[in-house]
């Protein structure tokens, strides 16, 4: 699995990113503490939430985030639902982004780009075809080529498709103009900005569930790529 990389991405991309990392840390320094805070308060510990996800060359590495939910149980000891957990100020984390910066840290010690494909579920990714893992032969990013093409409006194929596209043209002025999009996207809330005609959708399927419920995967093939991700995450 490999690609050929051009100057800005094989010299200066990494570089940029530790630049911009530094920068975020130090400048945003305390918004960090201040949503530390609210997260202890309002949600307990930890503050945190880490998730193994797939990297550069399909490496795990652990995704950190500002921790949205909360840890109710049923009788049982089970975790409720995602969206039981899921509290109002959780919800506010997220459609502001502010849960995601944490994963400045990850940009730092190498596992994420400030701007590449977004990195989804181990079980996600065994669900992939060879062309598909190609997305993974850069470092995922904060940002994509895909998140200011509508977000939550693309289908998991429209994702994928977008990603690949990014990989064969990664630039300078091409991750500029992510940034810019994204920046108008959080803080003007102009969601889908190269589909703007196109709502957004819900999407809450894994994309292994996303294609069984389509007819493109079998339940026997189905449960054979749930247990092969169970088993890169050592499950």
């Amino acid at each position: 699995m490999t690609k050929k990389q051009g100057i800005y991405e094989r010299y200066i991309k990494r570089l940029l990113d530790i630049i911009c990392a530094l920068a975020a840390l130090i400048i945003f320094g305390w918004l960090y503490i201040i949503v530390a805070i609210l997260v202890r308060v309002k949600l307990g510990s930890p503050v945190l939430f880490t998730q193994p996800r797939p990297g550069k060359d399909e490496k795990i590495f652990k995704l950190y985030k500002f921790r949205t939910m909360t840890d109710a149980r049923d009788e049982n000891g089970k975790l409720l639902p995602d969206d039981v957990r899921l509290t109002k100020f959780g919800k506010a984390l997220r459609s502001t982004s502010l849960d995601e910066l944490p994963e400045a840290f990850n940009i730092l010690k190498g596992d994420m780009s400030v701007i590449g494909p977004r990195p989804q579920l181990v079980r996600d990714m065994v669900f992939m075809t060879p062309e598909q893992r190609l997305r993974h032969t850069v470092r995922p990013g904060l940002s994509g080529l895909a998140q200011t093409r509508g977000r939550n409006a693309l289908s998991w194929d429209g994702k994928l498709e977008t990603d690949l596209e990014y990989i064969q043209h990664v630039t300078f002025l091409g991750d500029l103009k992510i940034i810019f999009d994204t920046v108008k996207q959080v803080f003007f809330r102009q969601k889908g900005l190269e589909n703007s005609d196109v709502d957004e959708v819900e999407i809450t399927d894994d994309f292994g569930d996303y294609l069984l419920k389509a007819g493109r995967v079998s339940m026997e093939e189905y449960e054979e790529r749930q247990v092969e991700a169970k088993t890169l995450l050592g499950i």
